[in-house]
């Protein structure tokens, strides 16, 4: 990637900014246009990848203002598809203007379901299958004109944050609506301390600390007997390999990172870290840590201290907190507490923020406001890329090297019977990336 490809401060708070603008219906907003394919107002959207997250993303965008339809969706696999449909179903009964509408024929399956979505002729489609694919499937919406909600992390290697930069252009270009799942932007709390932090409150920001450590997430769901190929058994246990999930410190511990550049309007520029598997270690698995402790540094000086951990019974924390010259805040507790003994805590209207991301997204669509959250969205995924490099190779990792390498760790072939790019050996078990030996670049 070239000094012109990457960001810079002053596009990440533009971005940023744009963000903020989908919230309410601006003054001077461009005039609305004509961006359905129906001819009316309803917004058809397709589904792809129906998993949790995926379903709940649909139930939201049915839920907000005016007409909305489900018109398309597709998977991998087909009961999860079905079981997907009938939770989206139930949960939007009785809601007037959410129309589910997806008969047999525009159910798909397969590595290629994403294209049959794309052609059945929806208006936005939500991205929500494993990370791994998602840079794929952004440039194939973008290049059809098609609006998108896509869930982070948006890429597992450099070469996918590179891609969702390049078709970020194009999407902003062709008047394209993009939001990106990183819904604490969207959450009233947060958006009140970060700006009263960028204000310069608690003094100006010397050190971060963000965390995600927690127990872990569900375990393997399907075991090598129940499945028919190598590629089919880590698809259905997606989160623990790398091409897919991008480790935890990816697919998770990307929304406090986000947090943390968001405070500081850019992006750390280098990292080191220490990492490992410590007791998730069963060949179940896969390839990924169940720790990592990164830190990172700004293009000032300033410095970000990042935990995220998968181990049952240690000490929890989802959190953000910022230090500055004057005082500390507890960002995930919009609060703050100055040196001299002044305390501000948020006392206004909370709001759900998955919801309101949607909300924002779709008031864009309808408003023609400017909306793209891609830029910033890649950028934090970068920098958990960034964090990941340098816990697994035990080195000091700049961010421009690491993104100009451009490394893919995605198959070659997509098909159930071709080979994943991790393989186990005859046990069974994955080779686990190891410090002092993995090469970052």
């Amino acid at each position: 990637m070239t000094s012109e490809q990457t960001p810079s401060r002053r596009d990440f708070m533009k971005s940023s900014a744009a963000m903020a603008a989908g919230t309410a219906i601006l003054s001077g907003a461009l005039a609305p246009s004509r961006v359905y394919a129906a001819g009316d107002d309803t917004i058809k959207i397709g589904l792809i990848g129906c998993g949790g997250r995926g379903s709940g993303a649909a139930s939201q965008a049915l839920k907000t203002a005016g007409k909305v339809e489900l018109h398309a969706m597709g998977d991998m696999f087909g009961d999860q598809l079905e079981g997907s449909l009938k939770r989206i179903t139930a949960d939007v009964k009785g809601n007037d203007t959410a129309i589910v509408n997806v008969p047999e024929e525009r159910r798909f399956t397969g590595f290629d379901a994403y294209k049959q979505v794309l052609e059945s002729g929806v208006d936005l489609v939500i991205l929500a299958t494993p990370p791994g694919f998602r840079p794929i499937h952004f440039e194939a919406a973008i290049n059809a004109g098609k609006h998108v909600f896509m869930e982070k992390p948006v890429a597992t290697d450099t070469a996918g944050v590179n891609k969702v930069l390049s078709v970020a252009r194009k999407a902003k270009e062709d008047n394209l609506k993009v939001g990106v799942g990183l819904q604490r932007h969207h959450q009233l709390t947060y958006r009140d301390i970060v700006k009263r932090i960028q204000d310069g409150e608690i003094g100006d920001v010397i050190a971060q600390r963000v965390y995600w450590n927690g127990g872990g997430v569900w375990d393997p769901r399907k075991t090598r007997e129940q499945v028919s190929s190598e590629m089919e058994y880590q698809l259905r246990n997606w989160y623990y390999y790398n091409w897919l999930c991008g480790d935890h410190i990816t697919e998770q511990h990307i929304h406090n990172l986000d947090v943390g550049n968001w405070i500081k309007g850019a992006y750390p520029v280098r990292a080191e870290g220490m990492g490992g598997r410590e007791v998730r270690t069963d060949k179940k698995y896969g390839e990924i840590y169940d720790h990592h402790a990164v830190e990172f540094t700004y293009e000032d000086g300033t410095k970000m201290f990042s935990q995220c951990r998968h181990i049952p019974n240690c000490w929890n924390s989802v959190s953000e907190w910022a230090h500055g010259t004057k005082g500390h805040a507890n960002v995930s507790g919009s609060s703050y507490e100055l040196s001299d003994g002044n305390k501000y805590r948020y006392r206004g209207d909370k709001n759900d923020p998955y919801q309101t991301e949607h909300d924002d997204l779709f008031n864009a669509i309808r408003n023609n406001i400017s909306y793209n959250e891609a830029e910033y969205g890649a950028m934090s995924t970068a920098t958990s890329l960034l964090g990941r490099a340098a816990t697994y190779s035990g080195k000091s990792v700049v961010m421009k090297d690491l993104l100009a390498a451009n490394q893919s760790i995605m198959p070659k072939e997509f098909a159930m019977n071709a080979d994943p790019p991790t393989l186990p050996n005859k046990d069974g078990v994955y080779a686990v990336p190891v410090p002092g030996v993995y090469k970052p670049y």
